[in-house]
């Protein structure tokens, strides 16, 4: 086995102590010349590496080493090259936010996960839902809102009683937060091609912010979200445990 593998931690002594390990075993390439980078540690860490080196465009195999490993594999020292080497390969396309500010300002930002609006004082949101140009939901009071990917959609989407998405199903959760009215509307499942556009409603009296993973966007008045049709990252996934069978597995836990 010849890959040229760069390993990346998070800021923990158990991951620090693992990074020690396994570059004493395997060497450890350059992000610039690798060819595989391999996360260590839990969830968190491996959606600030897929952002971090995303321009990369290298392939990402991940092993846990912290309190929640959706996205990785088991940790273990012993016969990495050859892991690599049969993982199996998953595509992710991040969502694209575009958020306008109550200033005038416009952000963009990417999400593996999820988008989500929140409120950012004790008073409920006031949104206007679009799809496509069309408005489906003239005014949504609530917590906030959120639309998921498919490997995100068993994270923050799942706590708010959002669907779960199988991998490869080319669909996005748009799923309420704490809902007040319409009161009965529990959210939607999207084609992956949707636009979403959301409005903010009394925008100065009850103020949102946007979040694209961990990048957070305050004071916004309208924002829209769509599939990335430019940027992909590729997850590695041991046979045995890949991620598709993780979200079909976590839709049988009781």
């Amino acid at each position: 086995m010849s890959q040229r593998i760069a390993f990346v931690a998070a800021q923990t002594e158990e991951a620090a102590a693992a990074r020690v390990e396994l570059v004493a075993r395997y060497g450890d390439a350059s992000l610039e010349t690798a060819e595989v980078i391999v996360a260590l540690g839990g969830d968190g860490f491996m959606l600030r590496s897929l952002h971090r080196h995303m321009a990369r465009g290298v392939p990402v195999y991940g092993m846990k080493l912290g309190t929640v490993g959706f996205l990785m594999n088991q940790h273990a020292v012993d016969g990495l090259p050859e892991r690599i080497a049969q993982a199996q390969p998953t595509l992710l396309r991040p969502l694209e936010m575009r958020a306008t500010t109550e200033a005038g300002g416009d952000a963009v930002a990417l999400a593996f996960n999820e988008v989500s609006l929140l409120r950012q004082t004790k008073q409920a949101a006031h949104v206007r839902v679009a799809l496509n140009g069309v408005v489906k939901i003239e005014e949504l009071v609530c917590d906030g809102v959120l639309v998921s990917t498919t490997a995100g959609s068993t994270a923050y989407n799942l706590s708010a009683h959002g669907p779960i998405l199988p991998l490869g199903s080319q669909l996005l959760a748009l799923t309420p937060i704490s809902p007040f009215r319409p009161r009965r509307w529990r959210g939607a499942i999207l084609p992956a091609v949707t636009e979403v556009r959301f409005e903010i409603l009394d925008h100065y009296k009850r103020p949102v912010s946007a979040t694209a993973d961990s990048h957070e966007v305050r004071d916004v008045v309208e924002v829209r979200i769509r599939e990335s049709r430019e940027r992909t990252m590729t997850l590695l996934f041991d046979p045995e445990h890949n991620l598709e069978e993780r979200i079909l597995n976590e839709q049988f836990e009781l």
